[in-house]
């Protein structure tokens, strides 16, 4: 309505905006916006429930989830992300392939059930199970994130009607010993000791690259894992073992004397490269931490520098494989003559780390000690992996069940 009377009629006139907006405001309710309604039953009926959910704590305005899910992303979550350099490119990785582009325009509390079931049907087309699930779990930590900053009521991905794909099944495989002698064979003479540090010590692979002379301790057998080399966005740098533990791993005499043979023919190399993140520092704190360190690494490429584990894996590792005859050689298969290595994923350089596990267990060790040289936290893990390798697995139980029947 107009503020002032008609003057000729003594009545106040009506706006263009009468019937157009809200006519019923509600306030007052402490943590809870205020916001109007057309119909006052609309009105009274909202401030009972928010009424409610202010008391209990768990009142969420939807206004707050109207903002898109890759803004949310973009201003609210992704800023407050910390942790691990290469564990975070992963994740940003797939925010911006497969999460962001589906999923990125549409307002955050518009994401429910249904456009789950269609963006996972969307991503069974381009990803298989193990890659779906880290997707998955990517979106509903950022869903979760939302719901304790109060834009959502309850998170999508934990719906018992949506769920992603089941782990593919299957077990560990252990290579025999003669196919690791004939990588072994197959490979340049600069990196054969690469094979006995990961069948012989269980190093992961970017923990060999970073193995230096000073890391062996001859006089008491033992080798201390105490960095590796890591990539983060296409630079190197040195960094603390996964899950950021050391470990002390049994030196074994047959592995040592490789070692020795080795620094006879190539001397270790002073390495230099920043710790943990290559990115530059921002802050003295940031400075102080990524400084370089200096390592003399026992193993190193022709030029003198710390391996390139992709370089490694496609012009180093799959010749031999293929030499060794573990895979296919390598032949143009693509239509534009691309010459690309058949998927050969169970037979990178984590299969010696697997032979290193089935030899211990067979040999007697226990798991305890095998999760330790490991570098696993929880020994739990270690014998649902490996313990299809333990020595007579169901012999025992066999003999029981032989003794009451027979």
């Amino acid at each position: 309505m107009k503020k002032r009377p008609n003057p000729a009629t003594g009545k106040r006139e009506r706006t263009t905006l009468y019937g157009k907006s809200t006519r019923y405001r509600v306030k007052g309710v402490p943590g809870v916006k205020d916001r109007s309604f057309h119909a006052l039953q609309d009105a009274k009926t909202w401030l009972a429930q928010a009424q409610t959910d202010a008391r209990r704590g768990e009142f969420v305005d939807p206004r707050d989830g109207a903002i898109s899910l890759g803004d949310y992303i973009s201003t609210h979550w992704w800023p407050t992300q910390s942790g691990d350099p290469s564990t975070l490119e992963r994740i940003e990785q797939r925010v911006r392939r497969h999460i962001v582009p589906h999923l990125g325009a549409l307002p955050l509390n518009s994401v429910g059930t249904q456009v789950l079931r269609s963006w996972k049907k969307r991503l069974e087309s381009d990803l298989g199970p193990t890659s779906i699930r880290l997707v998955w779990a990517t979106l509903s930590s950022i869903l979760q994130a939302a719901v304790e900053d109060r834009r959502l009521g309850r998170n999508p991905c934990r719906a018992s009607t949506v769920r992603p794909p089941a782990a593919a099944p299957g077990r560990v495989e252990a290579w025999p010993p003669e196919r690791v002698l004939a990588v072994r064979a197959a490979l340049p003479e600069r990196y054969r000791l690469l094979v006995e540090i990961g069948a012989g010590l269980g190093l992961r692979q970017g923990e060999a690259l970073g193995l230096a002379k000073e890391d062996f301790d001859f006089d008491q057998e033992i080798v201390q894992v105490r960095r590796q080399v890591k990539m983060v966005r296409t630079k190197l740098c040195f960094a603390l073992p996964k899950g950021r533990k050391v470990r002390d791993v049994p030196l074994p005499p047959s592995v040592a004397k490789a070692v020795w043979r080795h620094l006879d023919l190539f001397a270790p190399v002073p390495v230099t490269l920043p710790w943990d993140d290559p990115t530059p520092p921002q802050t003295a704190v940031e400075a102080k931490h990524r400084r370089p360190r200096t390592y003399n690494l026992m193993v190193t490429g022709r030029e003198r520098k710390a391996i390139n584990r992709n370089y490694f894996n496609s012009y180093v590792w799959k010749p031999a494989l293929a030499e060794a005859g573990v895979i296919a050689p390598l032949e143009e298969s693509a239509p534009d003559g691309a010459r690309v290595w058949e998927p050969s994923r169970e037979h990178g350089f984590h299969a010696l780390r697997h032979f290193y596990a089935s030899e211990q267990l067979e040999a007697g060790e226990s798991v305890v000690s095998l999760a330790r040289w490991l570098g696993h936290s929880d020994p739990g893990f270690t014998l649902r992996k490996y313990a299809h390798f333990l020595p007579r697995a169901g012999a025992r139980g066999s003999a029981a069940i032989d003794a009451v029947f027979s």
